[in-house]
């Protein structure tokens, strides 16, 4: 089945990160813990307010949990190639498997939102739990059920929906606050327990029958996608679950790529580092379009590159949107408990407003690859990325808020190898015909300065190393990228490297940058961004270490990724599924089994 896990207890009330599967449909995702309890849920988008949201408030949080009365153990994976996650419960009268989705139909997403948990008995007996209890968002709605035919509805704000469930499920208590019931499960039974919900709409309510169906349809349907990935490379079964992962931050109304499904998981248990991932930023879309494309799913990239350029053309340098593609809300912060007393809780995110220059790089090298698989741009396309190129060309030097979107502006290093990217890459578009050349010589003079002033002014020889920013005594690992993206000079690039795995590095993992050291856990993208850079440098022995053992160091989880990692522990930090671990460890991995950069 896969991983064992021989004690289901919560700590404070919560479950720890990595005991937690992700379901998804392309419009919202469902976190669902090892003990059956589902603690995370946004309906009907991932950016919607919550309808389970135990995740961050342990006391009056809202769950779906269907969990064994009796002590149990429990082993889970996902179906191989399949979204569709199974969790086996154990105890000392029986076996029973739970399968979950989030449900497709056979014509794509469903109109609605369609949660199906499928009980099934497979050795003795077994009593269950089941709990439904709907989130109050922080005491600002008040949920109830209302009567409409033969269905009990319940509201939650502006959320409807019907608790669906078949026969063997013995109701206990109902009410405005929900369900409690109990499941006697023997070899053999196979029971099903739903949710189907929507918001301001009117609503379907199928039969249980094709409800459990669709569970199949589902699976058939993310195996139809994983069996047409291109790879066979090493560590195929981890590549393809990150691009399922990454399939689940798809956003298929809009083609808008989430950066996590979550909100405020700490990156530091007790920190304040807490944000909220729901929205796509463009730096996240260029790499997911390029893991997209590497793996052969020309659809999602297009779709993704679309939303794109559309945001490009319509704003003025934004670096996240809703994904919707309008402008993310203001910072809020919420009044619950947080992740084991971790705040804020925030919705919004601060960086509304920053600049980063990574944007023009990562836009670029976006083109660069699409084009590169023998895709082409239209004639407005090209427009706006000529006019992108001279925006670079003339804001170079400015001080922007870099990777980190950090919030004092420097002349952070990366951000400047990010606009020499953005310049060469437009170069080469413009010299192949993809893009007007009336300002190709333009863009190649600043290209050729940026890389000066890069030479010039953020070396440290006491370092031995490029540094955070000019000045500066600090280390940055995603200098790592600056080997892909073809930077001038390889030797100070591999003294680079050394001098991060060196300062940043924590056992297999490592920092983001240096004053990241006790303040928040290892970033997971930038040890595969690491592992990477030491390939292309030739290093390709150190590098399959380097990702053989980080895999290794994964395998208490069920395949889904989180932000950071604690590099004692192992324990998972930040918000879950997140999508730039999943892109960058597809990119190690296709490099690593000699993909091009």
């Amino acid at each position: 089945m896969g991983p064992a896990y021989l004690s289901i207890e919560r700590r404070d009330g919560f479950l720890p990160i990595e005991a937690y599967g992700v379901l998804g449909d392309g419009r919202t995702v469902a976190l669902c813990g090892t003990d059956g309890s589902i603690d995370w849920w946004c309906v009907p988008n991932m950016d919607s307010q919550p309808l389970f949201d135990r995740l961050l408030d342990d006391v009056q949080g809202g769950f779906f949990a269907i969990t064994p009365v009796d002590p149990f153990s429990v082993t889970r994976r996902y179906r191989d190639g399949s979204n569709v996650l199974e969790t086996e419960f154990r105890t000392a009268t029986g076996v029973v498997r739970l399968t979950e989705s989030l449900n497709s139909g056979s014509a794509g997403r469903l109109p609605w939102e369609e949660l199906a948990r499928r009980v099934e008995g497979l050795e003795g007996s077994m009593r269950l739990r089941v709990v439904f209890r709907p989130g109050r968002r922080a005491d600002t709605i008040s949920p109830y059920l209302s009567p409409s035919g033969p269905h009990q509805v319940f509201h939650a704000g502006r959320v409807l929906g019907v608790f669906l469930h078949s026969d063997g499920v013995t109701q206990v208590s109902h009410g405005d606050d929900g369900f409690v019931g109990t499941l006697d499960m023997a070899a053999g039974q196979r029971e099903l327990v739903a949710i189907v919900a929507g918001e301001d709409e009117p609503l379907v309510v199928p039969s249980i029958e094709e409800i459990d169906g669709r569970i199949e349809v589902s699976h058939d349907e993310w195996c139809h996608w994983s069996r047409h990935v291109r790879y066979d490379g090493i560590h195929r079964e981890a590549l393809i679950r990150s691009g399922l992962a990454l399939k689940l931050l798809l956003y298929s109304p809009t083609g808008a790529i989430a950066a996590a499904g979550t909100t405020s998981l700490p990156e530091r248990i007790g920190g304040d580092r807490n944000y909220d991932y729901r929205y796509a930023w463009v730096r996240d879309a260029g790499y997911t379009i390029k893991a997209f494309l590497r793996l052969g799913a020309e659809a999602e990239a297009k779709a993704a590159f679309t939303w794109l350029l559309r945001r490009v053309r319509d704003s003025e340098g934004d670096v996240f949107y809703r994904l919707d593609g309008t402008k993310p809300p203001k910072l809020q912060e919420i009044d619950v408990p947080g992740y084991r007393g971790s705040k804020p809780v925030v919705v919004g995110n601060l960086v509304t407003g920053q600049h980063q220059h990574g944007v023009f790089g990562d836009i670029f090298e976006t083109a660069a690859d699409f084009i590169a698989g023998g895709n082409l741009i239209d004639a407005d396309s090209a427009t706006t990325l000529s006019k992108l190129a001279d925006r670079c060309a003339d804001m170079w030097r400015l001080k922007d808020s870099g990777i980190w979107e950090l919030e004092t502006p420097q002349h952070y290093t990366m951000s400047k190898v990010s606009a020499w990217q953005a310049l060469a890459r437009a170069v080469e578009l413009a010299d192949a015909g993809h893009l007007p050349t009336t300002c190709r010589d333009r863009w190649a003079r600043e290209r050729d300065r940026v890389a000066a002033w890069v030479e010039e002014h953020c070396w440290s020889d006491e370092k031995d190393a490029f540094v955070f920013y000019p000045g500066s005594s600090q280390l940055d690992a995603s200098l790592a990228l600056a080997v892909r993206f073809g930077f001038d000079g390889q030797d100070r690039l591999r003294r680079t490297m050394a001098a991060i795995d060196r300062e940043l590095g924590a056992g297999v993992f490592h920092h983001r940058y240096s004053d990241a050291l006790g303040e928040e856990g290892c970033f997971l993208a930038c040890t595969f961004w690491v592992a990477e850079a030491w390939y292309v440098l030739g290093e390709k022995d150190l590098a399959r270490q380097k990702v053989d053992s980080v895999l290794e160091a994964l395998k208490g989880g069920c395949g889904v990724l989180p932000e950071m990692i604690d590099p004692a522990s192992h324990g998972f930090l930040g918000n879950l599924p997140q999508g730039l671990s999943h892109l960058a460890l597809i990119h190690a991995l296709v490099m690593l089994s000699g993909g091009d950069t």
